[in-house]
């Protein structure tokens, strides 16, 4: 049996599926969420079951806006550009002061 602190939080990842176009599933880790006057958006980042996958993977984050109809939720793509460098700036400077990452 492992040890575990009991002190340490345990890590349960926020996940979630999408389907492109073609119908296509993906598998994403929420890692933050922005919410604004206007929307609420999501920065992803692709999940793999297999570890070489993730090797090939660019490391980008996908920003998603959220909305709602009938009480679901969905997902769909940020089209405007200057909405899109807004919130994605906001998720960079957030997830480098979390993560402690200095581009010094």
């Amino acid at each position: 049996m492992s040890e575990r602190n009991i002190n340490e939080p345990e890590y349960n990842p926020d996940i979630i599926s999408l389907l492109n176009d073609d119908g296509e599933e993906f598998t994403f880790e929420v890692l933050d969420a922005i919410e604004t006057d206007e929307a609420r958006y999501l920065a992803l980042l692709p999940t793999y079951d297999d570890p070489t996958e993730m090797l090939n993977d660019s490391g980008e984050l996908v920003i998603v806006k959220v909305g709602e109809e009938d009480g679901e939720e969905y997902y769909y793509e940020i089209e405007d550009d200057d909405e899109y460098e807004t919130i994605a700036d906001a998720f960079i400077d957030r997830l480098e002061e979390f993560f402690e990452i200095d581009n010094k």
